[in-house]
C-alpha cells in the first residue's frame, strides 16, 4: 500500500512538472512572438495544452511565469560560468574561456529569445528589465572581482574594474550578440576571430609588462 502511494505521488509530481514545463515553453513562444502584455493566461493555457485550472494551479499570474523563465536563464548562466572558472590558467586562458562561454550563450535560441523579449517589453514593463538585470549582474560582478584581483596582484592595470569588465563584454556583444538581435543570419566574423581579437585588444590595453 505504501509503495503504491509513493508511486502515485511520483507520477503526480512528474505530471505537475511536465505541465509547468509546457506552460513555460508556451510562454516563451508567445511572449517572443507577441510581447508579454499581449498574451492572456487563457491563451497560454491553450498553447500549453493544459486546462485553465491546471495553469492557475501552477502559476497565479503571467509575472510568475516570467519569473520561472528567468530562473531558466539563471540556471543556464550558472551552468555556463561554472565555479572555479577563474582558476583555469593565467589571465589569457581564463578570459578566453569566459569569452567562449559568452559567445556560445549568444547562440542559444532560448537565451537569445528571452533577451529579445526583455528588450521589447522593458519600456512598458520596467520591472522586467530590473529582474533580468538582477540575474545578469552577478556574472558581470564576478568578472569585475576577477579583474580587480589581478590588478591587485600587479598582472593587470584596471583602475576601474567595472568599466573594464563591461568593455570586455561589450567587444563580444558587438560581434556575437547584436547581429543576431537585429536578425542577421550570419555574424560579421567567426567565433574564433571575435574571441581572439577581443582578448588581444583587452590585454594590450590592460596587461602590465611582464
Amino acid at each position: 500500500m505504501e509503495a503504491r502511494k509513493r508511486s502515485t505521488e511520483v507520477i503526480a509530481k512528474a505530471q505537475r512538472g511536465g505541465s509547468q514545463e509546457a506552460i513555460v515553453d508556451a510562454a516563451a513562444r508567445l511572449f517572443l512572438e507577441r510581447g508579454f502584455g499581449s498574451v492572456s493566461m487563457d491563451e497560454l493555457a491553450t498553447a500549453a495544452g493544459v486546462a485553465r485550472r491546471t495553469l492557475y494551479n501552477q502559476f497565479a499570474s503571467k509575472e510568475e511565469i516570467f519569473r520561472e523563465m528567468l530562473l531558466r536563464v539563471s540556471r543556464q548562466l550558472e551552468h555556463a560560468f561554472a565555479p572555479g572558472l577563474e582558476t583555469q590558467g593565467d589571465v589569457e586562458d581564463v578570459l578566453r574561456l569566459i569569452a567562449r562561454v559568452i559567445v556560445d550563450l549568444h547562440k542559444n535560441p532560448e537565451y537569445l529569445g528571452f533577451l529579445r523579449m526583455v528588450v521589447a517589453d522593458a519600456r512598458q514593463f520596467p520591472w522586467i528589465a530590473k529582474e533580468f538585470a538582477a540575474v545578469m549582474d552577478p556574472q558581470t560582478e564576478r568578472l569585475t572581482r576577477y579583474l580587480a584581483h589581478l590588478t591587485g596582484l600587479g598582472i593587470l592595470n584596471c583602475q576601474n574594474p567595472t568599466l573594464a569588465a563591461h568593455q570586455f563584454m561589450g567587444i563580444l556583444n558587438e560581434f556575437s550578440l547584436w547581429p543576431w538581435m537585429i536578425g542577421r543570419e550570419r555574424a560579421l566574423a567567426s567565433d574564433e576571430d571575435v574571441v581572439e581579437e577581443a582578448l588581444r585588444m583587452f590585454l594590450q590595453h590592460y596587461r602590465l609588462p611582464r
